[in-house]
């Protein structure tokens, strides 16, 4: 596409072409015309004046030829006496009797055959070259007319001067064009350069690039266009920042929610989700959009919700199951979004992962019950036995002494069990600060080591120490000394007699590996998840009968996430088991 200044500037000199070749043409054909009237009227009084010379003499033939040369010499004119039937008479250059009728010639014909006053004709001669012009009047001789006179003029220079004005005009013209086209380009310029930045900008601002400005200023209404422009550009720049900084902060808000967001159309189309809903259904969010909701969710009660709150046009909030690709139990919250009409546009589900919820409160629910039933053995126990003595078992005296032992126990694994409940609470609720100081890890294993020796030895285990004498970090030196008791405590318990207990010590490049293995019963593989739950033991009765209060390696777990380390499991059923405490050397 031509640039706009071509097309001004194009238009610009089709216009003063036409404009002044039709001046050119007009004024050519005027001056024509005027010549011709000029001559014309030359030639009628040149006929009138050869006519008055004829009339007094008449039109005899004698000396009529002579006549009419001697009256043709002043006048510079060619002259004809023609009479009625056409036949020449007399002329002032040719003779007569060689040229032809002239009844048909048109200025003839008007004069003699329709009775005119006078007959002018105009007509090329192919002969001359050029064209001639013919006055004829009639002549008459007592009020009758016996013939005519025809005066003839040659138009060679007018044309000839006709031809030179037009010339003149032609480069007049060209040279006007010429200028007018120099003129034009400049002023074309002038007018479209502003125009076409202001287009420039116009594309810019639609490819969003605001900050594109009109930089020529040009006076008028185009400046003011400029200026308006530069004006929208400004506040479409403002809008779009403020536009993009809402966008990004609702991203922001939707990319790092908890909960998972999706949004359906009204045909059931997702339109957005974000990353805590792909979270959720183990799916980029991104492959979401433009799918139905039914492709995606893969869960139909969720489903079922979704056209539920379509077609009834109300909030729905409800607990889902999810099953894949993991269990989950999702807290649904649907609630359909019109537009200004009125009109349904679709609906925001809003899921939350109540599954930790859910899970302790499972957990409180058993801890409740465990700790009633844990409490409720010994106190049975306590309870039953002091009644017995109260109803006289007291007189006997081995009776007595076998009672009061057992409550004893009872006692004690009850202060035992509540000791260990508060000592776990404090630590889940961080209100025991550690005392951090550099320890010697193989140190604490021999204070757990002479801690145990009797047990051991009781129940003839093999007790086996680390061969690493110097392993430093950084700790509470009573807290790393309960979780290896509690390990220590535990492999003694489940290991039977002639087994063995070893504890090793490992040096890695930042932290600190403590493994208490022992060769006892083993733990099933369905059981290790739950083994650092409270009060979950794999065997009960065995574990209950040990003195153990089922709250250990809870207490063992706390601690070491409290040192901001972590603890792993092996076992074996009918092999053994092996505890690994990874420990962090700074704190």
């Amino acid at each position: 596409m031509h640039k706009l200044w071509v097309r001004i500037t194009f238009s610009f000199l089709v216009l003063m072409f036409f404009a002044m070749l039709g001046s050119g043409l007009f004024l050519a054909n005027t001056m024509k015309n005027t010549y011709m009237d000029l001559k014309e009227s030359q030639l009628k009084q040149t006929a009138h004046l050869v006519l008055q010379s004829l009339e007094l003499n008449g039109l005899e033939r004698e000396g009529l030829q002579e006549k009419v040369k001697e009256l043709s010499a002043p006048v510079t004119s060619r002259v004809t006496v023609i009479d009625l039937k056409g036949q020449v008479l007399a002329d002032s250059e040719d003779d007569p009797a060689l040229m032809e009728n002239h009844a048909d010639r048109p200025e003839v014909k008007r004069v003699i055959k329709e009775g005119k006053e006078s007959g002018i004709s105009t007509r090329f001669s192919h002969t001359l070259g050029y064209s001639m012009m013919y006055a004829a009047i009639p002549v008459k001789i007592d009020g009758e007319v016996k013939g005519a006179v025809r005066v003839a003029l040659s138009l060679e220079n007018i044309e000839n001067a006709i031809r030179q004005i037009r010339l003149t005009m032609t480069i007049v013209l060209l040279a006007a064009l010429l200028l007018t086209t120099l003129i034009g380009i400049r002023i074309a310029k002038g007018i479209a350069k502003p125009v076409e930045e202001m287009m420039y900008v116009s594309e810019k601002l639609k490819d969003k690039d605001y900050s594109a400005r009109v930089r020529l200023q040009p006076k008028g209404e185009l400046g003011q266009l400029a200026n308006a422009i530069n004006v929208l550009a400004s506040s479409l720049k403002s809008q779009m920042e403020k536009i993009q900084e809402n966008e990004q902060q609702l991203s922001g808000v939707l990319r790092n929610m908890m909960s998972g967001v999706l949004l359906v159309d009204k045909n059931g189309k997702i339109l957005l989700a974000n990353r805590a809903l792909g979270s959720m259904l183990d799916s980029d969010p991104a492959a979401f959009t433009g799918r139905q909701h039914v492709e995606v969710v893969k869960n139909a009660g969720l489903s079922r919700m979704i056209d539920r709150c379509l077609n009834e046009q109300t909030e729905i909030r409800d607990e889902i199951q999810f099953y894949y690709p993991n269990e989950r139990i999702l807290d649904a919250h649907l609630a359909p979004y019109v537009g200004e009409n009125g009109e349904l546009m679709g609906i925001v589900a809003v899921l939350h992962d109540i599954t930790d919820i859910r899970r302790l409160e499972k957990m409180r629910s058993e801890f409740i019950a465990n700790v009633s039933h844990e409490l409720k053995t010994p106190i049975t126990s306590v309870k039953g036995f002091t009644e017995t003595l109260l109803d006289g078992a007291m007189e006997d005296k081995e009776a007595l002494t076998h009672f009061l032992g057992i409550i004893h126990k009872e006692s004690d694994r009850l202060h035992r069990l509540i000791n260990d409940i508060l000592h776990l609470s404090k630590i889940e609720q961080h209100s025991i600060p550690l005392d951090i100081e550099p320890l010697n890890v193989a140190e604490v294993v021999d204070r757990v080591a002479d801690t145990v020796r009797k047990e051991v030895a009781k129940k003839e285990l093999e007790l086996i120490l680390p061969e690493n004498r110097e392993i430093w970090m950084e700790g509470q030196k009573d807290r790393i000394q309960q979780i290896i008791l509690n390990l220590v405590s535990n492999a003694i318990a489940y290991t039977p007699a002639g087994g063995e207990v070893a504890v090793t010590l490992a040096e890695r490049e930042d932290s600190v590996a403590i493994t208490v293995k022992d060769t006892g019963i083993g733990i099933a593989k369905k059981d290790l998840p739950r083994l650092f739950e409270r009060f979950y033991r794999v065997d009960k009765g065995r574990s209950r009968n040990s003195g153990g209060t089922g709250l250990g390696l809870a207490i063992v777990k706390h601690l070491v996430e409290s040192h901001h380390g972590k603890i792993e499991v092996e076992s074996e059923e009918g092999i053994g088991t092996a505890f690994t405490v990874i420990l962090p050397k700074k704190q």
